[in-house]
């Protein structure tokens, strides 16, 4: 008997509801307020992986070019400086020649990043030629 009163109780309460509401859209202003945030955030988030890899390319490139110069400084400036280095030259060589490799490939990785990112900037830009950024109250 309790469960029959906790259905009828239910289906009435179900049933005033669906008979009250209606189908009702959201007005075209707040549909574009919702685009527009939308946009903007995935804008920002391409924006800020930019950044971060410009960022990361700038300082690798400063690291590549002193691990150049330092090791510039170890190889000396004989003709036959290779035949007569001491293996501890050789050991610091061999680790420069490693870093700078490794800072080179990195480098070339970020360089494609880069530009795959700004591609996908201009692209997003392209699509969306109305949207206007949220201007920062300065």
């Amino acid at each position: 008997m309790f469960q029959l009163f906790l259905r009828a109780r239910a289906h009435n309460l179900l049933g005033s509801r669906r008979e009250d509401k209606g189908f009702k859209a959201r007005s075209v202003e707040r549909d574009a307020e919702t685009d527009r945030v939308r946009i903007g955030a995935v804008l920002a988030a391409i924006e800020t992986a930019l950044q971060e890899a410009e960022r990361e390319q700038v300082g690798l490139n400063r690291r590549v070019d002193d691990a150049l110069a330092r090791a510039s400084v170890t190889f000396g400036n004989g003709t036959d400086e290779y035949l007569e280095r001491e293996a501890l030259d050789n050991y610091h060589q061999d680790l420069f020649a490693a870093d700078i490799s490794n800072g080179q490939r990195r480098l070339k990785e970020l360089a494609s990043t880069i530009a795959h990112l700004k591609f996908v900037k201009t692209a997003m830009l392209t699509r969306f030629p109305d949207f206007k950024p949220p201007q920062l109250n300065s």
